[in-house]
């Protein structure tokens, strides 16, 4: 298993990670914990409410882009940044999880970058001798 979980990706007009997992669930949550690394530093958020997510895709690949959507889309419209995620359930097409977070607290959380959407530009899982490696390109 790598050393990280997840690691930061330049892009053109983009950014992106490749996070890392002995499983496909621990590639998906250091996926999560890569994205709101780049909205803002995770150390300061504090797990004080959780959202409860269930989504459906036709393949791994968009359940993955679909996950990290989910979670951008509670950020936009509830204002809540996220900090730890446990997958209860991760099927070819379907993950229910758990993410645990806090609202936006403008006195300690500084935002660094608007991530929109992520993309299914160069969107990549597979599995390596080491467990799986997921890339994500995300629209800032």
């Amino acid at each position: 298993m790598p050393e990280k979980s997840y690691r930061i990706l330049e892009h053109t007009a983009d950014i992106g990670i490749k996070a890392y997992g002995a499983d496909l669930k621990q590639a998906y949550v250091n996926a999560a914990k890569g994205l709101f690394s780049l909205i803002t530093d995770m150390r300061k958020i504090k797990a004080v409410t959780f959202r409860d997510i269930d989504v459906n895709a036709a393949d791994a690949d968009i359940l993955l882009v679909t996950w990290l959507n989910e979670l951008i889309y509670l950020f936009d419209t509830e204002n809540i940044l996220f900090r730890q995620f446990q997958i209860s359930e991760l099927q070819k097409t379907r993950l229910k999880a758990r993410a645990y977070g806090e609202k936006v607290d403008s006195r300690r959380h500084a935002i660094k970058i608007g991530v929109k959407s992520t993309t299914y530009h160069m969107l990549r899982i597979e599995q390596t001798d080491n467990g799986y490696l997921a890339r994500v390109i995300f629209d800032i």
